[in-house]
């Protein structure tokens, strides 16, 4: 009996391999994520007033009556001659700015209460997606915070961004709790979205980096409705998803009133946090309707005067 030797694969041959395999993980997890922030996107265009205000542009938005001292050559000559009044033609203001998002990916991000849950990473980039292709139709540019790419806008923008997220989610180097530095252009918009757990002292060092450059910013938490009310009894254990040590409690309701304590007081100095730079804060917890934490955001960004010059 002769033995044959199998050819081993070569390190090219395996890395292309494994390139395969995630291609296709994340092609498969792209649809229902996608089809999920176009549905929230929808929802969110129906309630969204246009923000339209005249300037130079392109588009036609509406006729007004002419007044003294007015330019001549914005006349329109042919809505005039239907009436006896003179009208000029404006048109709609077309100057866009961009906006950067990040979407925190650490391990504690992972975590969902129950089945029926998403977790709080899944509906971050949900989150994201969804104002990133509200944003888009309404002509912005919207781009990832970190990456060389820079803002864009388009009818393929925002399957562009759920690319880039899921390849970013399994890149161990970019699960950190906190944005990485990045020099983002004077008058940007910047979203971070994450449950904002850190260390304050860390995201305000952030926080000063981008204000002092003149970035407009809001701050999303996003929150499990188990990490708002703490509703766990008797013996459990409490895993740390990022070595922090697990913690082994006899009476879990014990310590649910001080938990909660501590939670408001954390929150009500990210929003001084957030406020005394200038910016603003927002939460959303994951059993809660997304739409309605879009359309905030869109709302935020709409009466935002930096937005639109």
């Amino acid at each position: 009996m002769a033995l044959t030797r199998t050819a081993q694969p070569t390190p090219a041959q395996i890395a292309r391999d494994r390139n395969k395999a995630e291609a296709a993980a994340v092609a498969e997890r792209l649809p229902p994520l996608l089809l999920a922030a176009e549905r929230i996107a929808a929802t969110v265009e129906q309630g969204v007033h246009g923000r339209r205000r005249t300037g130079p542009g392109e588009v036609f938005w509406q006729y007004r009556p002419y007044y003294p001292g007015d330019e001549l050559k914005r006349l329109d000559w042919r809505a005039s001659a239907k009436t006896d009044k003179l009208y000029l033609r404006q048109l709609e203001w077309s100057a866009s700015q961009s906006v950067y998002l990040w979407c925190d990916l650490s391990p504690s991000m992972t975590y969902a209460s129950r089945r029926d849950l998403p977790t709080k990473a899944a509906r971050a980039q949900v989150l994201a997606l969804a104002l990133s292709s509200v944003l888009a139709r309404a002509g912005e540019r919207v781009g990832l915070l970190g990456h060389p790419e820079p803002p864009s806008a388009g009818r393929n923008v925002t399957e562009h961004l759920a690319e880039r997220l899921f390849v970013d989610a399994r890149d161990p180097a970019l699960a950190a709790s906190l944005p990485p530095p990045a020099d983002l252009p004077a008058h940007a918009h910047a979203l971070l979205i994450s449950d904002f757990l850190s260390p304050l002292d860390e995201l305000q060092e952030v926080i000063a980096r981008f204000a002092a450059r003149n970035v407009h910013g809001h701050l999303l938490q996003v929150l499990d409705p188990a990490e708002q009310s703490m509703p766990f009894t008797g013996r459990v254990r409490f895993l740390g998803l990022e070595r922090e040590g697990d913690v082994l409690m006899s009476r879990a309701e014990g310590i649910r009133t001080q938990y909660v304590e501590r939670l408001v007081a954390h929150q009500a100095a990210l929003r001084d946090l957030a406020r005394h730079a200038g910016w603003s804060m927002t939460v959303h917890v994951t059993d809660s309707p997304p739409a309605s934490s879009v359309l905030a955001l869109y709302q935020w960004l709409a009466a935002d005067r930096g937005l639109r010059r």
